[in-house]
């Protein structure tokens, strides 16, 4: 199997130990590329020297995650840091998709406006460049909903496009067709489609493999059957045999499939 994980927090502290061999362990698994979304500029630089360590394998988002924005005076300056990366990438740097970007209220409800003004200027910014976002969202899919289908049309309105990934999506077929509705988007399925009481399983079921990518949020959210142990790239293959068990039909065409997919969305913007 050909396979991309969408969604990999390889450059994390948590892979300090024995991130070279992590990643050869997800070559071995079949994945060919991993996409490494921004978090904040504490980060960047180890984003960056992931990037420039493998090259051939390894693709950079940028953008501000939504829990950055918490209770940080400077999240504005960091946006104007985003802009300016974007604009001109660092040496050895290519970025895919403006992210990893969005609304998280789990934590917090206080800074809720804070939040939405950073995740709308984000996506004005990813539709002006012509570029994908990746979303994360929790606890906040309401307000995903509006939000989308407003600057979705505020885009259409000024000749552009918003389109891009629902990472780590996990809500109901109804929230599903809503968010397909507004336009060019995917959706990342992870290691909660392998958990035994989630209900992702009968959403994934009725989705179109055509709208699905695959991804593992390493080090988070691993899949059974490692659950409970750090994530890592290489689990992207569990997902795509589970995801292949509830479509019926095979994982190399679950990893075709999406890995076509991820590709058309992220990869045509480096190559």
């Amino acid at each position: 199997m050909k396979l991309i994980d969408t969604h990999s927090h390889l450059y994390a502290e948590e892979f300090d130990h024995d991130r070279e061999q992590a990643l050869a362990r997800a070559v071995e698994a079949g994945v060919e590329t991993l996409l490494l979304p921004a978090i904040d500029s504490q980060s960047h630089e180890r984003l960056f020297d992931l990037v420039r360590l493998c090259p051939e394998r390894c693709v950079a988002m940028m953008g501000l995650h939504p829990t950055s924005v918490n209770d940080n005076p400077r999240w504005r300056e960091e946006l104007g840091r985003v802009e300016e990366l974007l604009a001109e990438p660092p040496a050895g740097v290519k970025f895919c998709a403006v992210g990893e970007i969005g609304l998280d209220y789990y934590w917090s409800q206080a800074f809720v406006a804070q939040q939405r003004e950073a995740f709308v200027e984000q996506c004005r910014l990813a539709a002006r460049l012509d570029m994908p976002v990746a979303i994360h969202t929790r606890a906040a899919w309401d307000d995903m909903c509006e939000i989308l289908e407003s600057e979705c049309e505020r885009a259409r309105s000024a000749g552009q496009r918003l389109r891009g990934v629902l990472h780590a999506f996990s809500e109901g077929v109804e929230c599903y067709r809503r968010l397909r509705a507004c336009g060019d988007f995917l959706f990342g399925i992870g290691g909660v489609v392998t958990f035994k009481k989630a209900t992702l399983a009968d959403v994934v079921a009725q989705m179109s493999l055509e709208d699905i990518i695959l991804e593992t949020d390493c080090p988070y959210l691993t899949p059974v059957p490692h659950r409970g142990k750090r994530n890592e790239s290489a689990y992207v293959a569990h997902v795509c045999q589970k995801v292949a068990q509830l479509k019926g039909v095979t994982a190399d065409e679950v990893a075709y499939v999406t890995s076509r997919n991820a590709r058309r969305m992220f990869l045509s913007q480096v190559e």
